[in-house]
Parts: structure tokens; sequence; C-alpha cells
């Protein structure tokens, strides 16, 4: 049985496993389209070639109903938005797409997403690598179950959690299993 809840796959690397609804070209489109993107993880352009920069635009509080209340240890770097860069390193649409994350800190992670039809549904396989550390692990953990869990739901037709309330309580969860 999948679980929603990543997997460390190696030290420093997460992984989702997750079933949504399909087709793949569907699923491709809200990983690429920025408009798309924007309503489960964040804002900005892809060029979709190998070597393009591009910048991601985070705006959580807006991802569901009345979640505006950022916890203490995020609110001075995310009440505004928070941005991201990073570099296409795969783009194969319909099937792969990687990036790094987060250029600016000098040591960029990657990030890749597999699509894989299954009937009528999309077997999506993301990947966080490199990331340093407990405190990154379960932020980056948190926060991917919680996008991916908004993404279920956009895809669905059904309401969205809202990222926060979401976010915190998984990072609880992932704290605990990411423990020792």
């Amino acid at each position: 049985m999948m679980s929603d809840f990543g997997v460390v796959t190696e030290a420093g690397a997460v992984r989702f496993d997750r079933l949504l609804p399909g087709p793949v070209e569907r699923v491709w489109s809200f990983l690429t389209d920025s408009d798309k993107r924007g309503r489960w993880l964040a804002f900005g352009a892809m060029q979709g070639r190998v070597g393009t920069s591009f910048r991601l635009e985070f705006h959580n509080t807006k991802l569901g109903p009345g979640d505006t209340d950022i916890p203490a240890k995020y609110r001075d770097n995310c009440q505004d938005g928070v941005a991201t860069s990073g570099v296409i390193q795969a783009w194969e649409p319909g099937r792969l797409l990687s990036f790094t994350w987060a250029e600016e800190t000098g040591a960029p992670s990657l990030v890749t997403i597999e699509l894989t039809p299954v009937s009528d549904k999309v077997r999506l396989v993301l990947t966080h690598r490199r990331l340093d550390g407990h405190d990154m692990m379960i932020s980056v953990a948190g926060g991917w179950h919680t996008h991916l869990d908004i993404l279920a739901a956009d895809l669905s037709g059904t309401p969205a959690p809202g990222f926060w309330t979401r976010h915190t309580a998984l990072e609880a969860d992932y704290d605990r299993m990411l423990a020792g």
C-alpha cells in the first residue's frame, strides 16, 4: 500500500510517491505552467530547456482557505512570500522534470519529478536530494508533503488543506519519523 509520507532513500534525500488523477499531460501542465503550479506550489516561468534558470515565488498563505497564521520559525522569511531559484537539469515532457533548488545558497539541492501513466491516473515520484541536516529534512519533507496534498486536491476538484496548518502538523510527524 502506498503511503503519502515521504521516505528517506539515502542520506539527505526524501522521496514521495503519489497516484494522481490523470491524464499525464494534465499533471505535467501543473508542474510546468506557472499559473497552474502557483495554485499548489509556486509561481514562476520555466523555459523548458536544460540549463535555463528560473525563479519560484511562494505565497503559502494563499494556498488554502483562511490559513494565514505563519508559524513563528517561518514568519520572518515567509511573511510576504519567499522566492528561490533553480536551473533545469532534465526536461522530458510528460515524463521527467529535474531542477536544482536554492541556487542562491551556493550548495543547491536537487529535485527530480518522474511521471508514469497508470490507467487513467498518473504516478508521480518526487525525490529531493542533497538536503543538509535534520532541520532541513523535516522542513522539506513537511513542505513537499503539504504541497503534494494541495496538488492532489486541485487535480481531484476537492478543497485543499490550508498550507501552514497542514505543514506544522506534518513537520512534527517528520521530526518524530526521522529522529535517530
